[in-house]
């Protein structure tokens, strides 16, 4: 019985491989036709059974491009970076879109530890980091066996060297993973997809404006009431902005 719900379960997962292979063919060849509407309904519909990539949202974001939809085209290039930070189309793509953008923010000076933090650590999702551990713990665990069948003392040495350096890395590789996990859930990034919204000095409709924003421009969300968001800006403005005007940055 469980050889026939193996066998079952190997068949729907492939017609369903199959399946996403042919809608993303489908979404591409609208997209060469100049059909961006019709190729975002086939991406969107790969994205409603969970196969999500980062190939997938960047290919939205061009389509959003096309149609001139600025907040929608930085919105999916983001998410295409959350899933894969070095999926370097996507980068570069996302620097020609926030050109296009209305405000101008610059942000706040970085120290030599953010800066490092943001051009290297950040490189990797947690995910990424995750394998990175994997694949030093199995380096460092072949270094000790041929250590331990070693007879020779300089190999020995080297072995044993290349293994302690192994789990030094690993050990790295795993706190670095738990970090941007840490940080991936605590914070949470959104984009303005109204085209105009001003953002209030409290979570009220009669409070006073503090600024205006535009859409397409990317907010840090720091609290949540009722149908507010409290929001910093890279440059470390705070206020209130209406939730239904930002569209928080989330893969699943």
């Amino acid at each position: 019985m469980k050889k026939i719900v193996y066998i079952l379960f190997f068949i729907s997962s492939l017609l369903s491989a199959q399946n996403v292979e042919k809608l993303f063919e489908e979404a591409n060849d609208m997209y060469k036709i100049g059909k961006y509407e019709e190729a975002i309904a086939y991406y969107e519909k790969i994205e409603s059974n969970n196969d999500i990539s980062s190939e997938l949202y960047y290919n939205l974001g061009n389509c959003y491009y096309k149609l001139n939809n600025i907040a929608a085209t930085i919105y999916n290039y983001e998410k295409a970076l959350l899933i894969d930070p070095l999926n370097a189309d996507a980068t570069n793509n996302l620097i020609f879109a926030k050109r296009l953008t209305i405000d101008n923010i610059e942000a706040l000076p970085k120290s030599v530890f953010q800066k490092f933090d943001e051009n290297y650590i950040k490189k990797l999702s947690y995910n990424n980091w995750a394998i990175v551990a994997v694949i030093f713990s199995i380096l460092g665990s072949l270094l000790f066996l041929l250590f331990y069948f070693s007879y020779t003392p300089s190999k020995k040495r080297f072995f044993f060297t290349g293994s302690i350096v192994c789990m030094i890395l690993l050990v790295v590789s795993v706190s670095l993973s738990y970090k941007e996990y840490a940080y991936s859930i605590s914070n949470i990034d959104a984009i303005v997809f109204a085209n105009k919204t001003e953002v209030k000095n409290s979570p009220t409709f009669n409070s006073d404006d503090i600024f205006t924003l535009h859409e397409g421009t990317k907010v840090k969300v720091l609290d949540s009431i009722d149908n507010w968001k409290k929001i910093k800006l890279a440059d470390g403005k705070i206020g209130w902005i209406d939730a239904e005007d930002i569209k928080v940055l989330k893969i699943f």
